[in-house]
């Protein structure tokens, strides 16, 4: 078999620069503290991103020193933040907002508590309150649609319908996707191991059957003509034999959504919430839900209570008192009206 030419990785966007500050020594020390204490690499490299941004918007004021930092001066960075506009003119979303902020309370206090600083500037300094939105979820029809789309005579189709058939079978993040190992998949027992979810924890979730056919025809013929290096054991790999990152496997899959004609914003996230709301609004326990997605607080699934109408709806029509008798004669009837007018 030919070997695959490495592919030129396209980076992410680099990180702002603020080794030039007074900061940047006080950060390095910040994030061995935290991973001393567990916090997982993906909270630590948001918090550094956070971090090292109002460090960059310190420093255009000469402000270069944690010591110099006053509980007035977080709160001009905070209204700073509230009337920042993004590249294609929208605002900072509150729960962008409320990131930012709870980055600089965690940094602020570990400086205090480290005796940096002789008191805590942020530690009275109020979070943004963040308005939870309705997420947008695809109706059953519209996920069997995007499935009809994909070409599994293919490699690369039969590679794309075991990612989408993941996804919306185990309801798994876009970067537990990317995690998955292969000694996590039990196809035997219908069982997929995620780890190091969200809050660094592990879960054991169901895999449905036809999920479980598809990733083991990607597994058995596809993934093998990938591998370069027999010790990645990502399940699924690039054309390049890569596994993927989280920036490749969601674009891939926004790509797929609106080559299948479906208008709908997002990518990962909404098989996950495809997942959710389309197993409650066939009854099962949104206890049941809350384990499958790996949320530890109960009122982050109920979210899902609000967006399964079908649901209500039927339910509505069954139970609510004020129903139409006879529905086909008062039709007629309001449409004989409308005529006479």
């Amino acid at each position: 078999m030919a070997i695959k030419p490495k592919r030129t990785m396209k980076h992410k966007r680099p990180p702002v620069e603020i080794e030039h500050t007074g900061f940047y020594a006080y950060l390095l020390r910040f994030n061995d503290t935290m991973r001393v204490r567990g916090i997982s690499e993906a909270t630590l490299s948001r918090h550094e991103s956070n971090i090292r941004r109002f460090a960059a918007w310190c420093s255009e004021r000469g402000l270069n020193q944690p010591q110099d930092i006053t509980k007035p001066i977080l709160e001009s960075y905070q209204r700073y933040l509230f009337y920042y506009r993004q590249e294609n003119g929208e605002p900072l979303s509150s729960g962008s907002r409320s990131a930012y902020v709870t980055s600089l309370k965690r940094f602020f206090k570990w400086l205090t508590q480290d005796n940096y600083l002789l008191y805590n500037p942020a530690s009275e300094l109020i979070t943004p309150r963040v308005t939870r939105s309705l997420p947008a979820v695809l109706t059953q029809d519209e996920v069997e649609q995007l499935l009809a789309s994909l070409d599994t005579t293919t490699p690369k189709g039969l590679k794309e319908r075991a990612i989408i058939e993941v996804l919306y079978s185990t309801g798994m993040r876009r970067l537990e996707l990317c995690n998955l190992a292969l000694e996590d998949v039990a196809l035997a027992r219908l069982t997929v191991c995620i780890r190091q979810g969200k809050g660094g924890k592990d879960r054991v979730v169901p895999i449905g059957e036809r999920a479980a056919y598809w990733l083991k025809k990607y597994l058995n013929t596809v993934r093998p003509t990938l591998a370069i290096n027999e010790r990645d054991s990502a399940v699924f790999l690039t054309e390049y034999g890569e596994g993927y990152t989280e920036h490749r496997s969601g674009n891939r899959v926004k790509r797929l959504l609106r080559d299948s004609g479906i208008a709908v914003p997002g990518s990962c996230h909404l098989l996950r919430h495809a997942m959710a709301t389309h197993m409650l609004e066939n009854g099962a326990d949104i206890r049941y839900i809350q384990a499958m997605l790996g949320h530890a607080d109960l009122s982050t699934t109920q979210i899902y209570t609000h967006v399964s109408i079908r649901k209500l709806q039927e339910i509505h029509a069954a139970t609510h008192p004020a129903k139409l008798e006879n529905t086909a004669v008062l039709m007629a009837q309001l449409q004989l009206e409308q005529e006479q007018e």
